[in-house]
């Protein structure tokens, strides 16, 4: 039977999120609606001294990004709670996003940090329906709805409103990262230029703040007792019993796609 003395500290604990995969508005993972309640139980539950962000994200939706990294912002400022970032393989572009979530950010001497930008990739397709002898029929109400359409030839006006609208997503994932990392940043304009820094590069470049994994960093900080409590997502009946198996094999291959851009 376990006895409650009222002058017998507790050991700190530190709440444990992992944010790993592709960034997508897909309910099925690192999006704001599966990671909500698993970022709020973190920061409420057994009153952590520090939450600990263990990130491995090749990146992906910019709003998914601000979302989850504006809750933790938002958290930690109403609950006084510090957060920590550690990077495991990867947090490039919307991964680094949420990693500036957190007050400090240790990585892997081996991690890839960066990719400060914006990316629309799709296939032009007209060609290759027209050598088929297929005819594509669109209608359309309003001169725009059909733009970019991929079965047909690409329009300078087009690409030019698609270019304005990329612009405008990397203005404000730089401001992000300014308004996050601050001062700690090297004077360097490749940085938001969608370059990718490695282990200590990345430290130098002020996108980072040291070399340390998660328990021993921790431990340093708030001692050899500390307690490590680890939250997730809630996986429903019908994904734990395979209901989702083919969506969660197409997202896999996308997902496996991200990875793949940074050799992983």
């Amino acid at each position: 039977m376990k006895m409650n003395i009222p002058f017998l500290r507790s050991a700190p604990t530190v709440a444990v999120v992992r944010l790993q995969g592709a960034i997508a508005n897909s309910s099925r993972g690192l999006d704001d609606l599966s990671m909500g309640p698993v970022i709020e139980r973190a920061f409420v539950k057994g009153k952590p001294v520090a939450v600990a962000l263990q990130i491995n994200s090749p990146g992906g939706s910019a709003v998914q990004s601000s979302l989850i990294a504006s809750r933790i912002r938002r958290l930690a400022a109403e609950k006084d709670i510090p957060v920590f970032a550690f990077v495991e393989d990867v947090a490039a572009s919307g991964g680094y996003w949420l990693a500036c979530a957190a007050d400090e950010i240790l990585i892997d001497r081996g991690s890839i940090v960066g990719s400060i930008g914006v990316i629309s990739a799709g296939f032009g397709l007209h060609e290759a329906i027209g050598r088929y002898g297929i005819e594509r029929r669109v209608h359309t109400a309003g001169t725009s709805k059909s733009m970019l359409d991929p079965f047909r030839p690409e329009k300078p006006e087009d690409v030019a409103r698609l270019e304005g609208w990329l612009g405008d997503l990397h203005s404000y994932f730089i401001d992000h990262v300014k308004a996050r990392r601050g001062a700690k940043l090297a004077d360097d304009p490749a940085l938001f230029t969608g370059e990718v820094w490695i282990g200590q590069k990345a430290v130098d470049k002020g996108l980072a703040d040291g070399i340390g994994h998660l328990v021993p960093s921790m431990k340093d900080r708030f001692g050899d007792k500390v307690n490590f409590r680890r939250y997730g997502p809630r996986r429903s009946l019908f994904q734990r019993f395979g209901a989702q198996i083919v969506q969660d094999a197409v997202a896999g291959v996308e997902e496996r796609a991200a990875f793949a851009r940074f050799g992983l």
